[in-house]
């Protein structure tokens, strides 16, 4: 059947409201890291009213000894991925990837209760609104369309996978990968503000855990002091982070600074009055593939050691903790990339924009694993991991029919 591209943009129209109500109901279900269950069934029972076959696979702590996973901080006990499938044929196949796993909040910055969903000028906000349960919203909504106009796009040779721990390993895609889920290509629709997400770099965590005497603020002028040792860490990691950024290869050259160096959590002290004993530093270190894991490790020790010859020379470790990930690039120029390029072009007049970014996604895996095309397309957000986090809702319906015209391209050749 052909089906014109009035046709399809009415159908998303008309399906909006229902795919707005799922979104809403999915933010609701905070899906903090080792809280994923609702939001899961949530996922789980939508993708059955939608004919697809639905099953849980398992993510155990098993997945922590693959030499690519990241460094858990939890168990994985009682904790799955979310598959839906459809019947196979001898067609190409297509999976779509979303991550379910939201980051942390602070209740205090935020101007209403981040998981209570409000809806304010055409964004809905709420933590992970924008990444990446919007996205969510935007897939439902495509598959919605394609179901109401009749289309046959989708029906069969097609997945739905929303996977746990996105945000800091990567291991719930790791663990279906290794159970042999797999596709042809593969589409996250992660927040993209419309755009098309090429690659990304790799990134390494580390935390430092430093052991200092402490003692009574009375003596601090006598004591090692560690509020000084961090605040030269900082500044220390701001030098580390621009040797990082010197000559960055293609395609990271084309960002002005892809490879940040973030001092994410600090660690330090229990009361006003006493010197603290313990620092402790959680870092996010971007870098190009040709720099190890181990070798940032080694840098990171190097450094540490380096300010603290200063403070006494305290003990101190320095782990790894989170991501291991490595860096990933899809051509432009891709089949894959054009024929999203293409669906968006014929919907809303333009080539969306082909790019990187000086952060990750799970698309890694299927690019560099698996040697399957993965690229990211989704909504428009604002305040990405931020307070206030947004998702506009229009830009849901135009991504919904960029990927739903495209799903009808894709399955008819």
């Amino acid at each position: 059947m052909t089906i014109t591209n009035k046709d399809l943009l009415a159908a998303i129209t008309a399906e909006a409201p229902v795919a707005t109500g799922f979104l809403s109901n999915l933010v609701s279900r905070s899906s903090l890291r080792g809280e994923e269950g609702p939001a899961q069934e949530l996922v789980a029972e939508t993708l059955t009213e939608l004919g697809f076959t639905v099953e849980r696979i398992a993510v155990t702590d098993k997945i922590s000894e693959d030499p690519l996973a990241g460094v858990p901080a939890l168990s994985y006990e009682g904790r799955y991925d979310i598959l839906g499938t459809t019947p196979r044929t001898n067609g190409r196949t297509l999976l779509l990837n979303g991550h379910i796993d939201v980051v942390p909040v602070n209740h205090a910055t935020w101007s209403s209760d981040p998981f209570t969903p409000v809806i304010r000028d055409g964004w809905l906000f709420g933590r992970g609104a924008g990444d990446m349960k919007g996205g969510f919203a935007m897939a439902i909504l495509a598959i919605r369309a394609l179901r109401s106009l009749g289309s046959k796009a989708g029906t069969t040779n097609f997945s739905f996978l929303s996977v746990i721990e996105e945000e800091y390993t990567g291991n719930g895609t790791l663990a279906v990968i290794r159970a042999g889920v797999t596709a042809d290509a593969v589409i996250l629709p992660e927040p993209t503000n419309l755009n098309i997400l090429l690659g990304g770099i790799a990134i390494t965590w580390t935390k430092i855990d430093i052991h200092f005497g402490g003692g009574h603020a009375e003596s601090s002028d006598r004591l090692a002091s560690p509020a000084h040792a961090v605040a030269s860490l900082v500044n220390a990691f701001e030098q580390f982070e621009t040797e990082l950024n010197s000559a960055p290869p293609a395609p990271y050259d084309a960002l002005a600074r892809p490879f940040n160096v973030n001092v994410g959590v600090i660690h330090l002290g229990e009361w006003p009055s006493s010197v603290p004993a313990r620092a402790e530093l959680e870092v996010r270190i971007g870098h190009s593939d040709s720099v190890s894991d181990e070798e940032i490790l080694k840098r990171v020790h190097s450094l540490v050691a380096g300010v603290l010859e200063s403070t006494g020379n305290p003990p101190f470790t320095v782990a790894l903790h989170g991501f291991k990930a490595e860096g990933y690039y899809l051509p432009d120029g891709h089949p894959l990339v054009d024929g999203v390029a293409s669906a968006h072009a014929s919907l809303h007049g333009i080539r969306p924009h082909s790019e990187v970014m000086g952060s990750t996604t799970d698309a890694r895996y299927y690019v560099n694993q698996l040697g399957v095309p993965a690229l990211c397309y989704g909504p428009v957000v604002q305040n990405m991991h931020g307070s206030d986090e947004c998702v506009e809702l229009a830009s849901i319906e135009r991504g919904a029919a960029t990927l739903a015209r495209f799903m009808i391209d894709y399955f008819s050749n």
